[in-house]
């Protein structure tokens, strides 16, 4: 099933269960939430008590999306603020595999992303021990970055791996997708879709998340 998964990235920091109550009044199941740290990326934007006082306003899943330089040192401490599922980059992990099974040993599911310029056959040892993928599909960093086209190519190429191997694992995208370039997204096989600008710069964003949500929907009826 294909999830959209809105980022409070994009969102009012100073009303965010606001923000984030009428989407999961329409049904939202996941929330994906950026952390950056000034050093893997050039910006900085929150910490784990942010993740803390979602925890206490929503049922929704928290997907958190580690752009630092040390995630193993910080995963563990978002976990315990909330966090259900927490990515890291395989270009800030040394031992990439380590890292993963420790994220899943604190009891939280491990997803690992692929920025840019990163093939993805650098993620092919360890597609049999991540939860999910994530293809980063602008440069990580900042907000309302125009869609890289390559990106969808990269999925293909995971999709691909996952039928080869028998695999499961969802494939998420992040970065410029709105509701011109979504169908063409899941069609190229993503399940998870994160959108940040495109649900919250937008006059109504319970409108704009159900609108996306039944053009991925529809792109993956038709797909199957």
């Amino acid at each position: 099933m294909v999830e959209i998964l809105p980022s409070i990235l994009a969102a009012d920091f100073a009303r965010l269960a606001d923000e984030i109550a009428p989407l999961e009044a329409a049904g939202c199941r996941m929330l994906h939430v950026d952390v950056m740290d000034g050093h893997f990326v050039p910006n900085f934007t929150l910490g784990p008590p942010v993740v803390a006082s979602l925890r206490k306003v929503t049922h929704m899943t928290l997907d958190v999306h580690l752009m630092i330089a040390d995630p193993d040192r910080y995963a563990p401490i978002f976990i315990e603020a909330g966090a259900d599922q927490i990515i890291v980059h395989q270009e800030a992990c040394v031992h990439l595999d380590r890292t993963l099974r420790m994220i899943q040993s604190e009891g939280a599911r491990a997803g690992v992303a692929i920025n840019p310029a990163t093939p993805v056959v650098m993620l092919d040892e360890i597609l049999d021990v991540a939860d999910y993928v994530l293809v980063m599909s602008v440069n990580p960093g900042f907000g309302g970055q125009k869609f890289i086209p390559n990106s969808l190519h990269k999925v293909r190429q995971l999709a691909a791996r996952k039928k080869e191997r028998g695999l499961h694992l969802p494939i998420e995208i992040d970065g410029g997708v709105d509701a011109e370039n979504v169908s063409e997204v899941v069609d190229a096989g993503v399940q998870w879709v994160v959108a940040g600008s495109s649900i919250f710069h937008t006059v109504n964003s319970r409108t704009a998340f159900e609108e996306m949500r039944a053009l991925a929907q529809n792109a993956s009826a038709i797909k199957v």
